[in-house]
C-alpha cells in the first residue's frame, strides 16, 4: 500500500447483495503542472459499484487534497486515482472522470475504468 492509499478509509457495504452505483463529484481538485508549476484545476467524478467495501468520504476528500502540491500530468493523476481506489476498496466496477479546466485554449477530459472480471 502506498502513502496516498493509506489516507483512504473504507466501511462495510451495507447492501452487498445488490449492484448499485455510488457517484461522488469533487469540483475543486487541484494539482500542479509538472512543466510550469502552475496549478491545474479539475472536477473529479468517481463512479463505482462496491463489492465488500465503500469509500469513506472525509478520507476521500483528504486523499484528493494530497495531490495539491504534486507536479503530475492529467493522465497520470487520473490513472493513479483509479489504481489507488481500486487497490483499497476492490469494487465490482469503477470509473474516474477528470474534467480539467481550460488552459491555453484547451480543456481536457481523462476517463479511466476498471471492471472486476468476476462480476
Amino acid at each position: 500500500m502506498n502513502e496516498k492509499q493509506k489516507l483512504i478509509e473504507t466501511f462495510e457495504n451495507p447492501n452487498k447483495e445488490r449492484d448499485y452505483i455510488i457517484e461522488h463529484t469533487t469540483p475543486e481538485f487541484t494539482s500542479l503542472c509538472p512543466k510550469t508549476g502552475q496549478p491545474d484545476f479539475a472536477t473529479i467524478i468517481l463512479e463505482y459499484i462496491p463489492d465488500e467495501l465503500c469509500i469513506e468520504l472525509k478520507s476521500y476528500k483528504f486523499y484528493l487534497q494530497s495531490f495539491r502540491n504534486d507536479g503530475i500530468y492529467f493522465e497520470a493523476v487520473t490513472n493513479q486515482i483509479l489504481d489507488d481506489l481500486v487497490g483499497v476498496c476492490k469494487p465490482r466496477y469503477m470509473r474516474v472522470i477528470a474534467e480539467f479546466n481550460t488552459r491555453g485554449g484547451i480543456s481536457s477530459v481523462i476517463e479511466v475504468e476498471y471492471e472486476n472480471e468476476n462480476y
